[in-house]
């Protein structure tokens, strides 16, 4: 398993000075080949960003347009193709999750059946603009799944994903969008979950004293799909962290420091 960060975003969630932020992917070797968790925004997104991301992203979020900090290229940083990339497990279909899908059209894509229904069948301003149609022109392998019944520390879970065995597993976290899901991963030595956009900052699930910046939090509820959902899985996310921390690693997509923590981890294992 190696985490690394597909692309990096200079926004500015404190609202008062500029914040670094992080599309944060994972690349898994296992039996049935690679399989990489998120895709962030894709090379698209750094030869043609307005089209690939849309005008208001762009200007709003400031992306950093760099090739090498793509998934595709520090796959093949890593020695590998981007075919041997056989698996794609996704939390959800916003243009910053799912950008890269392009750079592997030959992998088989894992996505909760409600976000692929959203992303087909849009409702209301946010989705419409969340989900760009241009990173799905290829026509992406989707396999979407539509139970969860299996129990995984609290949670209901998707296990045996077609494919890749008990490892890697959906764990339903509906808020941000509708389908949104975080990914579970047995790393042999404890578990990884990667929560995805459940939250954007880490003091949001710190059990002790949960804390988030006033820009975060405008923002979260700006582009939130369910609310009442949202907040009560981020709530869900502190109880696993204050009852299990020493058995799952939970991290979102986007806080810069958690991606450094766990890449640092990951380092001293290796």
């Amino acid at each position: 398993m190696r985490p690394f960060g597909g692309s990096l975003l200079d926004g500015r969630p404190g609202w008062r000075r500029p914040a670094e932020l992080v599309c944060h992917c994972l690349l898994l070797e296992t039996d049935a080949g690679l399989v990489l968790v998120e895709t962030g925004m894709g090379t698209a997104g750094v030869d043609r960003a307005d089209e690939w991301l849309g005008r208001q992203f762009v200007l709003v979020s400031r992306p950093t347009m760099a090739r090498e900090e793509t998934a595709v290229a520090q796959v093949e940083r890593l020695g590998f193709r981007p075919e041997d990339v056989r698996h794609i497990v996704l939390t959800h279909l916003d243009l910053d999750h799912a950008g890269g899908l392009a750079d592997f059209p030959e992998a088989t894509v894992h996505v909760y059946g409600e976000e692929l229904r959203a992303q087909q069948n849009p409702h209301g301003h946010t989705e419409r603009t969340r989900y760009q149609a241009a990173q799905f022109a290829h026509g992406p392998k989707f396999r979407p799944y539509e139970t969860a019944g299996e129990p995984w520390f609290g949670f209901e879970a998707v296990r045996e994903l077609d494919g890749l065995g008990a490892d890697v597993l959906l764990v339903p976290l509906i808020g941000h969008s509708r389908g949104h899901a975080g990914v579970a991963v047995d790393t042999g030595q404890g578990w990884l979950l990667h929560a995805g956009d459940s939250y954007f900052y880490r003091g949001e699930v710190d059990a002790g004293s949960p804390s988030c910046p006033a820009g975060v939090r405008l923002f979260t509820t700006l582009v939130e799909a369910r609310r009442r959902d949202r907040l009560a899985n981020r709530v869900r996310l502190r109880e696993l962290r204050a009852a299990h921390g020493g058995q799952v690693t939970v991290f979102s997509a986007h806080d810069a420091v958690e991606y450094r923590r766990l890449a640092g981890l990951s380092a001293e294992q290796a």
